[in-house]
């Protein structure tokens, strides 16, 4: 069930329903000369498309705004100002809740949203909400399903345009990769900071991955694509019925709450 080709009488009844929103995330960014600057957006959206038709839940548009500062010096990258993007995802989630869903998914499409999901996911404690955000933390497909797969370890070896994600896309939307421009040589990792011990710093991916490559497409094909696709909807199909049996994350919402206005309701010491 997809938001936007839902009637308002059909989306009333799938908020009913269902009560889960997928919100899927990406960006707007390169992926060398054989993929789409939606990429990311484009697999997010198809995987929890998928997932949905597996374990009923309706899905939000695509949706191609994220933290991608790292390659602001690319044609076709799109990036907003950090407050206006926290805004953005911030609001957007109090619509979704406001429109009727009590649960909300977020299915992350994009190595650079990492550090700022679950940033948002914490600022909803700021104020009491109506609704409950998920962000799935674990491995994409799990190791149960990695043995049982031919390709074993290369369902979770995410790269960037590279054999995993040309793999995907083409499983996903075929028409958008053209494998005949991937480069002639790998994106492999320069190193260019590892002088340092393991640190966090704006320029790590840029330093070891300057033309935003990373990974070998000529490896890609349908069939390992295929195998990708189907653990992670089948993952996501798994979590989403975790998240319709949930009842824990909203009675501690209002626990919290109660315990939140209590103290702020305390004269003040001083």
């Amino acid at each position: 069930m997809q938001w936007e080709h839902l009637s308002t009488k059909e989306f009333s009844l799938a908020v009913r329903k269902t009560g889960v929103c997928i919100l899927p995330t990406g960006v707007l960014e390169p992926h060398s000369d054989h993929m789409p600057l939606g990429t990311d957006c484009l697999i997010s959206h198809k995987l929890a498309c998928l997932a949905a038709e597996k374990e009923k839940a309706v899905v939000f548009p695509n949706f191609f705004f994220g933290q991608i500062f790292e390659a602001r010096c690319f044609p076709g990258t799109v990036t907003l100002p950090p407050k206006l993007l926290l805004d953005l995802f911030l609001s957007l989630l109090d619509e979704i809740g406001r429109n009727g869903f009590r649960k909300i998914i977020i299915v992350n499409g994009h190595g650079g949203n990492e550090a700022l999901l679950p940033l948002i996911t914490q600022f909803c404690l700021a104020e009491d909400k109506p609704y409950q955000v998920y962000l799935p933390t674990f491995a994409h497909i799990s190791e149960d399903r990695r043995k049982k797969s031919k390709w074993g370890d290369l369902l979770t070896r995410l790269d960037h345009a590279g054999e995993w994600e040309a793999s995907l896309l083409l499983a996903t939307n075929p028409e958008h990769v053209h494998l005949d421009r991937a480069p002639a040589k790998g994106g492999k990792a320069l190193g260019r900071m590892k002088h340092l011990p393991p640190t966090r710093n704006a320029m790590a991916w840029y330093a070891d991955h300057p033309e935003h490559y990373a990974g070998d497409a000529r490896r890609a094909s349908l069939e390992k694509g295929i195998a990708i696709r189907d653990g992670l909807v089948d993952t996501l199909a798994d979590y989403i019925a975790a998240v319709k049996a949930d009842r824990t994350a909203h009675a501690l919402a209002k626990e919290f709450a109660r315990r939140a206005k209590k103290v702020s309701g305390r004269p003040n010491a001083n």
